[in-house]
């Protein structure tokens, strides 16, 4: 188990969210209204072919967030 970023995970990775950073203003808020929240699991299904957005399952919902979005979550990578 390793500690990153969820832009430096890999498809297949399963994570557990650990924090989010307050900036930029308002993504924080968007991304607990989708059930991105600390201590909720991520599965990393896969990236565009250019490498953005990344598609996640989270609470058995399908989203898809921006790369730039996610160098702001904090993981944990299991």
């Amino acid at each position: 188990m390793t500690q990153a970023y969820l832009a430096d995970a890999s498809s297949g990775d399963h994570c557990v969210v650990l924090e989010i950073a307050s900036k930029p203003a308002g993504l924080k808020s968007r991304l607990y209204a989708l059930g991105v929240i600390p201590g909720s699991t991520l599965d990393i299904l896969r990236f565009a072919p250019l490498g953005d957005p990344i598609q996640v399952k989270v609470r058995g919902t399908f989203i898809s967030i921006r790369k730039a979005d996610a160098e702001v979550i904090k993981v944990k990578i299991q």
